[in-house]
């Protein structure tokens, strides 16, 4: 299996209610990222009185401390003033707060119990990509972390808590089905308002012809013809073999396809007959000085050439899975000897893959082809953009197994309308899937027992 996704939509969620952001997207204090107002690390309190604590709410027998709170409550304040916004008035911030911190618990809890953990290797992955990210050193990140009163003891605390949720993400988030309709309707809605990017087109046609002088009777049986020839298209006869037996039109032999082009190239009565339609549809038969039409919307886009143009990266990897016989740590150790055995020049990545990769692609030399961004899961995308071509990753834990990344190379194109269909398709799998965690979360908080404490 490909170590494939929805499309790839981990960004750092601003709402104070919204679910901790990955760890790809933890920005370090002091650097030159904008800070998020995803929930943070706790502050720690070495350097500082420490208050007394005491329990602010209980959540299905987990208390929360007001010191907790207190921690993140102060986080985000410092995240608001460094980004020039108000704070909420009274104790709003606090009760938003209070409410992120119980949704968080409840997430918690229910990957605890469903099993999902996170070993140490994926927790130091993170660390090394959190640091890259923020173009510091381990060291130097965690002397940015120190200054701003985080240990990394609860920073690696913070970074596990984050991928448990992720992984929780991927089992609870199942994406529904997406239509033609809705790919169509994305399509649309991305493009500009001032009618800046052009409709193309592709149909397929059939033309049923009728000579000038044609009597009743042969208008009526080619009326006929055309209906049979839409109907048996419409119950997904193949159109090319329909338009190359039946159709008089000049395209016939091409099987009826006329091209993508801008939709002012074609008549209006097809435009206006096709443009309702999702694609694969079939329209008419349509009457005409010519005759009567058959249509199959084989394309549709919009001539935006910037929209359309994308960084796609080739790829290959080595995959080994893990549990009971493989632990993370020793497919990672493996992995690694690979590595080494690839840079001396004792072994090629592509026939360690066909020896050793537990992956469909293992046949191929471990070759992934041609991705767009957002097909990989989170982790094998961050260390593959980290990349550049000819190099290979460090051992990558993803909830495949562990992976050993090669980029071979990168490169900017326009995507083919199938190809754009795909890419939306993919937002509205990752839109649905978003959603359908989001429903999953509001249930489990609402069947979840929370007590609300006063201050002693």
């Amino acid at each position: 299996m490909h170590p494939r996704v929805f499309a790839f939509g981990l960004a750092c969620l601003a709402g104070a209610l919204a679910v901790p952001a990955a760890a790809q997207g933890v920005r370090i204090p002091g650097a030159q990222q904008a800070p998020t107002l995803a929930p943070a690390p706790a502050r720690s309190t070495t350097a500082e009185p420490r208050a007394a604590d005491f329990i602010v709410a209980v959540v299905n027998s987990e208390p929360i401390t007001r010191n907790e709170l207190a921690a993140r409550v102060a986080r985000i304040s410092k995240q608001l003033a460094a980004q020039n916004r108000p704070l909420p008035a009274g104790d709003a911030l606090a009760r938003d707060v209070l409410e992120a911190l119980i949704v968080e618990k409840v997430q918690l809890q229910a990957a605890r119990e469903a099993g999902i953990s996170v070993a140490d290797l994926a927790v130091e992955q993170a660390e090394a990509s959190v640091a890259r990210q923020n173009d510091l050193s381990k060291e130097a990140m965690y002397r940015q972390l120190r200054a701003d009163g985080i240990s990394p003891e609860q920073f690696r605390k913070e970074l596990r808590a984050q991928l448990l949720l992720q992984r929780l993400r991927e089992r609870e988030g199942r994406a529904g089905k997406v239509s033609e309709f809705e790919v169509d309707q994305y399509l649309r809605d991305q493009q500009p308002q001032n009618g800046a990017a052009a409709l193309e087109l592709n149909l397929g046609h059939i033309l049923i012809a009728v000579p000038e002088d044609a009597s009743a009777a042969v208008l009526s049986e080619r009326e006929q013809r055309a209906r049979t020839i839409a109907e048996r298209a419409r119950q997904g006869a193949d159109f090319a073999a329909l338009a190359k037996e039946f159709s008089d039109a000049p395209e016939a032999s091409q099987g009826g396809q006329m091209g993508l082009r801008p939709a002012e190239r074609y008549p209006e009565l097809f435009v206006n007959a096709t443009g309702a339609l999702a694609v694969g549809g079939v329209a008419g038969p349509l009457r005409s000085g010519a005759g009567f039409h058959v249509l199959k919307l084989l394309e549709k886009s919009r001539g935006d050439a910037a929209a359309a143009t994308v960084i796609q990266s080739h790829a290959r990897h080595i995959l080994l899975r893990t549990g009971a016989q493989l632990s993370e740590a020793a497919a990672a150790a493996q992995l690694a000897e690979y590595r080494q055995r690839i840079a001396a020049g004792l072994a090629s990545f592509e026939s360690l893959a066909r020896e050793h990769s537990q992956d469909g692609s293992a046949a191929q030399g471990g070759d992934l082809g041609w991705s767009t961004p957002g097909r990989y899961v989170p982790e094998f995308e961050a260390a593959l953009e980290a990349l550049q071509p000819g190099e290979i990753s460090p051992p990558v834990v993803s909830r495949f197994g562990v992976h050993l990344i090669q980029l071979l190379e990168r490169r900017q194109v326009k995507l083919t309308p199938r190809e754009q269909r795909e890419v939306a398709r993919e937002a509205l799998r990752q839109k649905k899937a978003d959603e359908a965690y989001a429903n999953w979360v509001r249930e489990l908080r609402g069947r979840a027992y929370v007590e609300y404490r006063d201050p002693a």
